[in-house]
């Protein structure tokens, strides 16, 4: 899952919906990754934050470290227990597996 929108709504329910995912095992694997906007969204609001607890449960999420540190929020998604790393690769490499991406 590829949480990318600025949208709070849009990123509301990628969250629910990769949270419940990994909860409920409706999936074989989830991986969930924030990109872009979502970063700062995620940095700041504390009711996304609520709602990716879920998925925090499972596995910490990977944020893009290329935006989050042009953004310099790469500490504030750290101290939320979010990885942050290079995803072009590591998203290329998952398609390249046979992932399908849901991007939100």
């Amino acid at each position: 899952m590829i949480i990318a929108t600025a949208e709070k709504e849009k990123a509301a329910t990628g969250l629910l919906y990769a949270g419940n995912a990994l909860k409920y095992n409706w999936l074989e694997d989830v991986k969930v990754f924030l990109f872009g906007p979502a970063e700062k969204l995620l940095a700041e609001d504390k009711e996304l934050q609520e709602l990716m607890a879920l998925v925090l449960k499972h596995q910490a999420p990977v944020a893009c470290k290329a935006i989050s540190d042009k953004q310099d929020i790469s500490p504030a998604l750290e101290a939320l227990g979010y990885k942050v790393d290079y995803i072009g690769s590591l998203i290329s490499g998952y398609i390249g597996e046979g992932y399908v991406p849901m991007v939100f």
